[in-house]
């Protein structure tokens, strides 16, 4: 967009605009033109053959997700969550700003009315010193006329705010399903954790008991018993920050689901999502279509554009039409036809001195649309970052988990071995706690990779801009699909 510099309009300039707004009745101020951006082919270092158009973000979430207990808790969420309902809100703000925006293409008409009772000095008036009355009653409009597009150019500006605020609205729904499925498989996997630390705790504890006893028997050596039980005493330490790390989860859920804080019904286990072996992220070109917060920073130039325009017709000299129709009369009797008043005028009026002021004001407007400029493409650009991000840690926590799952295998193992070794008598017990303790953290760590897998599943969804074609405009499930949320 060209900027305006040095002297804001010549006297022949102003002139050759004036004829043409007359003539034509042209918007001035720069039309909207999409920024170009820098849209890369491929998403960096994403393994696999080139992207297909599908993508996963065609999907409804419904769809995407398979737990019947999850589907019921983002449907909740998105019936009734307190972000839902502030962005719906911002939404009806919007449109009401538009409302009254597009109200000034239209004429104002008021009417007025009013009455006195007087009386003139005798001393100054001796013959008309009677008491009088004066009723008056009218119908005035105005109206400007939007040779310079003025008008025009705000309803651009309203509309395009509304078209943000509904963009903006659809990126609230986004994050408000992904929001829940992460912390749903987050509780999850503290679930899972909890499950083993318990078990580990019950297994430390026989254990600790039994050379308790040989100890009291005599069979058994103090430092066996004290190392039997610094190993109970470490994993039991677990329980509890796991229960308040199970606790918080259960209430950030119940916040997003406008809910006080309660038990959250569980589904299936960590291990039992599904998760899609390939994910088609689709072109990374797509991205500008599909993600809520670009077209929301877009309509947001959108506006800032329209707003110069606006900047730039407060130059020129306003034309309105003024009218007036009504009666005064002492009596209502003699409103008509004796009483009858009306006048019909036209006005312009143009700024010539104001000590720079429309100047900065455009200057501003012009910032505020450089601002919007680069906000926008820097939103591209974090998007394509994001996305490749997520994409590219699919890869890795993949490798990490094969990883995982062989370690938690093997230690398994070793601890089978360890077992088998002690009861034929070829080693002491310290070889099986020894294996234990190596086996409880590898088990924690696969069940933190799985939720970590998981986790970014959602974060690809949302990324790649997922449900962007949802048709119901509450994104909640259809009414035919039945959904178990009952605990």
């Amino acid at each position: 967009m060209r900027r305006l510099t040095g002297p804001i309009l010549t006297r022949r300039s102003l002139a050759a605009m004036l004829a043409l707004g007359l003539i034509t009745g042209c918007a001035v101020g720069p039309n909207y033109k999409q920024p170009p951006v820098n849209v890369p082919d491929v998403y960096r270092d994403v393994q696999g053959p080139p992207a297909p158009s599908a993508s996963l973000a065609d999907q409804p979430w419904w769809d995407v997700f398979q737990d019947p207990v999850l589907k019921g808790l983002i449907d909740e969420a998105l019936r009734s969550g307190y972000d839902v309902q502030l962005a719906a809100a911002r939404v009806e703000e919007a449109r009401a700003r538009a409302g009254i925006a597009r109200s000034e293409f239209f004429p104002s008409v008021g009417y007025g009315g009013g009455w006195s009772r007087g009386r003139g000095s005798a001393a100054t008036f001796p013959f008309s010193a009677a008491t009088t009355n004066a009723i008056s009653a009218n119908v005035n409009f105005g109206w400007e006329l939007d040779i310079w597009g003025r008008i025009r150019r705000l309803n651009e500006a309203a509309k395009a705010q509304y078209l943000a605020s509904e963009e903006a609205r659809r990126g609230v729904l986004l994050s408000l399903v992904s929001d829940v499925a992460t912390a749903y498989f987050t509780l999850r996997g503290l679930d899972a954790q909890l499950a083993i630390a318990k078990d580990t705790v019950g297994s430390f504890q026989e254990t600790y008991d039994l050379f308790n006893r040989k100890l009291q028997e005599g069979a058994a050596s103090a430092l066996e018993t004290s190392y039997a039980a610094a190993a109970l005493a470490q994993v039991a330490s677990n329980v509890p920050e796991i229960q308040r790390q199970i606790e918080a989860t259960e209430n950030t859920i119940n916040l997003l689901l406008g809910r006080n804080p309660g038990p959250i019904p569980r589904g299936g286990d960590v291990d039992q999502q599904p998760v899609a072996p390939e994910i088609p992220a689709g072109l990374p070109s797509t991205l500008l279509q599909r993600r809520p917060d670009i077209a929301e920073a877009e309509q947001q130039l959108v506006a800032a554009n329209a707003t110069v325009g606006v900047a730039t017709a407060n130059f020129f000299p306003t034309i309105s039409l003024t009218g007036l129709f009504g009666a005064v009369s002492p009596s209502l009797d003699n409103f008509y036809p004796a009483g009858k008043t009306w006048s019909i005028a036209a006005g312009l009026v143009g700024p010539l001195f104001q000590g720079g002021r429309l100047r900065s004001e455009y200057d501003v407007a012009y910032a505020q649309w450089d601002q919007a400029r680069v906000l926008y493409e820097r939103t591209v650009t974090a998007a394509f970052a994001e996305t490749t991000t997520v994409l590219y840690a699919r890869q890795q926590i993949a490798v990490s988990l094969d990883e995982l799952t062989r370690t938690a295998t093997q230690y398994r193992e070793m601890v089978r071995l360890s077992n088998m070794r002690y009861n034929s008598g070829l080693s002491n017990y310290f070889e099986v706690l020894y294996a234990m303790q190596l086996l409880y953290p590898a088990e924690l760590s696969l069940v933190i990779s799985r939720v970590n897998l998981l986790n970014d599943y959602v974060a690809i969804y949302r990324a790649l801009g997922g449900g962007w074609n949802i048709q119901t405009p509450d994104w909640t499930i259809p009414s035919a699909q039945p959904v178990a949320t009952n605990p």
